[in-house]
């Protein structure tokens, strides 16, 4: 009893966060924009508590002068910045104000911001040990985000009749078929198919039962690691998907660099001209396995209709240049010259 009497608690609290979250139905006063509009290939968000060094990292990072001070809320508002990686990527950092309950302050605006990066960055200070990622990990998973998880395996579809149906593919310890109708019966759900692929939890299930949850990869930076002892700073840098830097002696921010474009999954195409070499300076930036199609859209909307054929050269061919059509999967650095009709 006491496992159901858990589910739908949890049920009650996912349905009292998202009210929370929703915005007031009163007009405000108009005031300082908070968002950044989202441009670049991709965008990074750095979150962390007051002091632990984001201003200055942006600073280093980008071309951005953001204010840095030895005291706490230097920076009240988001800072945007742009990182030029190998002359060709170029993520947006927002910078954010420290953590705020998304009830309160300017929480949801900051939640907001978080919630349309591709990758977030956790700036924690090394000296504070794991109270702070503690803190901010659950600030975030109240607010829908997901940290390095991947979407719960669970078929949901409402219908208009016919009750619950309820299966399963694999044994669950953690869900049963009472305490599943419990929770939809809780989001007023009298009627949908459900199907579980995967031992998912309760907590899993509502996930997918609100369906506005964001999964996202996520760097753990642990700054000022020049305070700290070599064994402390050897175990941090073992943790998972963990980074360690100092940015007042600029350590290791190079590695940083190149752990945010593998996070990111994002492949450089170089494009080249019948009977010219390839413009190495100036590269179309896409999405881990995007095809030639992807290419040709991204150079112009008409191209994949007026296509023939394109020769590849690089890691994706099995020999240079290859004749390949427009559903050959481009690889990381690849060479490609577009024929038309």
């Amino acid at each position: 009893a006491t496992e159901y009497h858990l589910g739908l608690l949890k049920a009650k609290l996912a349905k009292y966060r998202a009210q929370l979250l929703e915005p007031s139905k009163s007009p405000a006063a108009k005031g300082e924009g908070f968002d950044v509009m989202k441009s670049g290939d991709a965008r990074v968000a750095l979150i962390g508590f007051p002091s632990v060094g984001k201003s200055t990292f942006l600073s280093l990072m980008t071309s951005t002068a953001s204010e840095a001070a030895s005291y706490e809320f230097t920076t009240l508002t988001c800072i945007p910045g742009v990182i030029e990686q190998r002359t060709q990527l170029v993520p947006l950092a927002d910078v954010h104000p420290p953590p705020v309950s998304p009830g309160k302050g300017r929480g949801r605006q900051v939640i907001a911001v978080a919630r349309t990066a591709d990758v977030v960055i956790m700036m924690l200070d090394a000296t504070k040990g794991e109270v702070q990622r503690a803190l901010l990990e659950k600030e975030l998973e109240s607010v829908g985000i997901r940290l390095n998880k991947s979407k719960p395996n669970i078929y949901f579809k409402p219908k208009k009749g016919g009750g619950i149906s309820f299966n399963s593919t694999v044994t669950l310890t953690q869900c049963s078929e009472k305490l599943v109708q419990l929770i939809l019966h809780e989001y007023k759900i009298f009627n949908a198919e459900v199907l579980f692929r995967e031992d998912c939890s309760p907590d899993e299930f509502i996930d997918v039962i609100v369906g506005n949850r964001v999964y996202m990869p996520c760097l753990y930076v642990y700054n000022k690691i020049d305070q700290i002892s070599m064994e402390e700073v050897d175990r941090l840098a073992r943790r998972p998907h963990s980074v360690v830097i100092s940015c007042g002696m600029k350590l290791n921010l190079d590695y940083l660099l190149e752990k945010l474009w593998e996070y990111l999954a994002l492949t450089c195409i170089y494009t080249k001209k019948r009977g010219q070499r390839p413009d190495f300076t100036d590269a179309i930036i896409l999405r881990k396995g995007a095809s030639v199609e992807h290419v040709c859209h991204r150079i112009h909307r008409s191209l994949a209709s007026q296509f023939k054929y394109a020769l590849v050269w690089g890691t994706s061919t099995k020999y240079s240049p290859q004749r390949v059509g427009l559903t050959h999967m481009m690889e990381h650095e690849d060479v490609i010259q577009i024929v038309k009709k």
